[in-house]
């Protein structure tokens, strides 16, 4: 059985410059399939409310859907290291409930560690939780739970007071603690100048090839999620074809009478 990976072994691969690989996985079928793989981190995203249950934003997911979906993908894991978003709501109202919630992702989901969107506002929050011996991966640039406040999905850091405030959230996401971060929908110069200025890992979704790693979300590399497209995604595959290729001849041969076969019946 192969041994899982702890943060020591994320922060290694940055100190040797090992780029890091990070997917997001909701269920065990995908996550075993992952592991199986040899990837670095897997990411159980709150992008589930869009990615799965065909939610406009990440908003409505509740923590509850959060330990369900965790649950699952731990089950299929040996070697991954395991991160569980902390949804909306689950740490925003205060120190003390995201504590709760973040213990909860860990005993009751099986995390290794929790995502928290969020940068100097965030930083009592983080230095809350990791005080609970909780590892806190950080969360900067375009967050998709303050999609509000942001007009919708944006580039962030293109002006100069903007990029400044972002390299000042870096700054305060390491400094309370966090043991890496997540750089998302910002220009790849700013993302290689916070990768260069922390000496925690970076893990880039859509800002360039200077982080120390990156994450897409699956559905998303699989050609699985038509309802999005953004800039940053590659599709390596396009299974959603073939799927429909096999649902078409279900459907086709029952109409018909071509299935079940003797083959598939029982004397």
């Amino acid at each position: 059985m192969a041994r899982q990976k702890t943060i020591l072994d994320i922060q290694k691969m940055k100190t040797e410059g090992e780029r890091i690989t990070m997917l997001t996985a909701y269920d065990y079928p995908f996550a075993r399939l992952m592991d199986q793989c040899g990837i670095d981190m897997i990411l159980v995203g709150d992008s589930l409310g869009t990615a799965v249950a065909g939610h406009d934003t990440t908003l409505p997911v509740t923590m509850d859907e959060m330990i369900y979906h965790a649950k699952a993908v731990v089950r299929a894991v040996e070697s991954a290291f395991v991160v569980v978003d902390m949804p909306f709501m689950s740490y925003q109202t205060d120190v003390r409930d995201a504590r709760f919630n973040a213990g909860r992702l860990i005993k009751e989901g099986g995390a290794q560690a929790v995502k928290i969107e969020g940068g100097r506002n965030m930083a009592e929050t983080i230095a809350a939780i990791t005080a609970m011996d909780i590892p806190v991966v950080g969360h900067i640039g375009l967050t998709p739970q303050s999609i509000h406040r942001m007009g919708g999905y944006r580039v962030q850091g293109r002006q100069e007071e903007q990029a400044k405030r972002l390299l000042d959230d870096a700054r305060a996401v390491e400094q309370a603690g966090a043991f890496a971060v997540v750089l998302e929908g910002i220009p790849r110069k700013l993302a290689a100048e916070i990768t260069r200025e922390l000496s925690i890992p970076t893990i880039g979704i859509g800002a360039g090839v200077d982080c120390d790693g990156q994450v897409l979300v699956i559905h998303d590399i699989l050609g699985l999620c038509e309802k999005y497209s953004p800039k940053f995604v590659k599709k390596f595959a396009d299974v959603s074809g073939m799927i429909q290729q096999g649902i078409d001849d279900y459907i086709r041969e029952v109409k018909e009478g071509e299935f079940p076969t003797p083959d598939h019946s029982f004397d």
